[in-house]
């Protein structure tokens, strides 16, 4: 049995799967508040909870919205911030009395959908979570890269690519730079953009998409921009990495239209006569990360 948890900034979610991948249970706990020794309470009662409910002893794969840098083997990069200096892993092998794998998020997403989700049966897949934040991950033959560094897929931190005249100033991001991608495409950064070009009231991405397809003139006009600067930014990957498959994960990811405009405008910006990458949907929703952390034991 493979159990995966899915530590998030509001919630902590665990999952037992079987060795074909079927779920055989699931629990979901609140995040403690910036509390450290709690949040490794909470996860040590999920583990034991699923293993109580199967009778099953389990491998443990943890995904967290950071990464533990290869050099000081702490955790780094981290929205919850409690996590930040911490050996997380190494407390949570003391506590469970077995080893962990554990990765960043957006690589259990990626791991989810290569395993057996839209990109499966493809040698390298590139996952992009378009969400709170705006995070990568990258799967070869199945297995996550990190990279030397640990921060492989972490394109967010990216400036956004081929700027015009109006973009160059650019946000300012939480990592101290200014302009990064994560700025622009985040759901926070497509609400600004629909708050600052006039919209009358702030509206979440998905009913910013709705408000476009009746006819609203501000929001069909984000929304352009939107779909063209997501081109850019994933253009820019597919000259570097040329992956099989790019899976669109988080809650910008239900936008249906982005699957058929975004591939039709990266042309202009991909080094290549022609561009046959597939971009698509995810397969599980909002089980994938988690999903994605129990196949690291794959």
């Amino acid at each position: 049995m493979r159990i995966g948890i899915d530590l998030g900034g509001t919630k902590i979610e665990g999952i037992a799967l079987d060795s074909d991948g079927r779920e055989l249970a699931r629990i979901r706990k609140a995040t403690p508040k910036n509390e450290y020794n709690n949040t490794l309470e909470t996860i040590s009662e999920i583990v034991k909870a699923l293993e109580s409910k199967t009778a099953q002893h389990g491998s443990v794969g943890l995904g967290i919205p950071g990464m533990v840098s290869p050099s000081s083997g702490l955790v780094k990069n981290a929205n919850s911030t409690c996590l930040i200096g911490k050996p997380l892993d190494r407390d949570l092998e003391a506590i469970l009395e077995r080893p962990i794998r554990l990765t960043n998020d957006a690589n259990c997403f990626t791991v989810s959908e290569a395993a057996d989700g839209s990109g499966a049966h493809c040698n390298v897949v590139f996952g992009v979570i378009l969400g709170t934040g705006v995070g990568g991950g990258l799967v070869i033959k199945g297995t996550a890269h990190t990279g030397m560094n640990a921060i492989a897929g972490e394109w967010g931190h990216n400036p956004l690519p081929w700027m015009d005249t109006d973009e160059m100033s650019g946000p300012e991001c939480y990592c101290g730079k200014a302009g990064c991608i994560e700025t622009f495409l985040s759901g926070p950064g497509l609400e600004l953009d629909y708050l600052t070009h006039g919209g009358p009231k702030a509206h979440g991405a998905e009913d910013i998409a709705r408000l476009a397809t009746q006819g609203d003139e501000v929001a069909s006009n984000v929304l352009s921009r939107y779909e063209q600067r997501l081109a850019r930014a994933l253009a820019s990957v597919i000259n570097i990495l040329d992956p099989d498959m790019i899976v669109l994960g988080g809650g910008i990811s239900n936008i249906d239209q982005l699957y058929d405009s975004v591939p039709r405008l990266w042309q202009d910006w991909v080094f290549s006569d022609r561009t046959d990458t597939p971009l698509r949907k995810n397969t599980h929703g909002d089980s994938s990360g988690v999903r994605g952390a129990a196949w690291l034991w794959a």
